[in-house]
């Protein structure tokens, strides 16, 4: 049995496709036993449809978690809607200066802004 080289380029190219099907299947399967670990009772999480919230329980056997979305606002959720766990913002350190943006706000003018006032005016008319 002779195998011609467009046949064994062909099979190369679906063994380096197989491999990396599987790396991509174990590196998802990771990344969501991480993010099973991070989900408990007071994480503060964002689901798939986006509603930012607090986790207050979850009922392992039925895969429900409730997630309060604002003050008095508890939703039941699947638990697999779980998108990310929200890291924490740092607070800004007490006796440090804040950085102050000097951006205009929209239809401000800019005070600093250079003005070009020489006429626009083409090569050809000059």
């Amino acid at each position: 049995m002779v195998f011609d080289p467009f046949t064994i380029i062909m099979l190369a190219v679906l063994a380096v496709l197989i491999f990396f099907m599987f790396r991509n299947s174990r590196k998802r399967q990771q990344e969501m036993r991480d993010l099973q670990s991070k989900v408990v009772p007071g994480a503060q999480v964002m689901t798939n449809f986006g509603v930012f919230g607090t986790i207050l329980s979850i009922d392992e056997d039925e895969n429900k978690v409730e997630l309060e979305a604002g003050p008095g606002t508890v939703l039941t959720v699947h638990r697999q809607t779980i998108a990310r766990v929200v890291d924490a913002v740092e607070a800004p350190v007490a006796g440090s200066t804040p950085v102050i943006e000097t951006e205009p706000e929209f239809g401000e003018r800019a005070d600093e802004t250079p003005r070009d006032d020489t006429p626009d005016t083409k090569k050809s008319e000059g």
